[in-house]
């Protein structure tokens, strides 16, 4: 695995992310980068983050503050991660994990008044269920409805 690194979303990142590719499957369960790069650019709310490997980048997700992520928490202390995806070439390589075990540390560093992270799984995306909990995420038995069914709502404390 290359050197992993986490940076927010630079325009010299955009065509690489335009590129992304995700099979068929995991395209119901999140945003590809290029959509949710247009929803950033009008909601100032959510910050776009690169997934780098070896200063190439290999995944992307939002972080999402403020009242729009009232449907998960009322905790004003709280960030949701939204649209995670790792480049389908780039998979099955530990990028994923490795960027959600930088990411509390990350969180820390540029939004100091963060203590609580949270990110919604669908229930038929398993392996993302268990890869966010060995990153350190918990099921507190919280579930939501999303746009593919139901949701488990998963935590992290800061």
């Amino acid at each position: 695995m290359g050197n992993v690194v986490l940076t927010f979303f630079d325009e010299i990142h955009r065509e690489a992310l335009n590129a992304f590719d995700l099979a068929e499957d995991q395209k119901k369960f999140t945003a590809m980068p290029s959509d949710a790069l247009k929803i950033c650019e009008e909601d100032r709310s959510r910050n776009p983050v690169v997934i780098m490997a070896s200063d190439v980048p290999v995944g992307f997700f939002v972080l999402h503050t403020g009242k729009n992520i009232r449907d998960f928490t009322a905790n004003p202390n709280a960030m949701v991660i939204r649209a995670l995806s790792i480049n389908q070439k780039e998979q099955g390589k530990g990028y994923a994990k490795e960027a959600m075990l930088q990411l509390p540390a990350f969180v820390s560093t540029h939004f100091s008044d963060i203590k609580e992270l949270i990110l919604a799984v669908n229930f038929k995306n398993e392996p993302a269920k268990k890869l966010y909990e060995k990153a350190g995420f918990q099921d507190r038995g919280q579930i939501k409805h999303g746009p593919v069914g139901p949701q488990y709502v998963l935590h992290y404390d800061v």
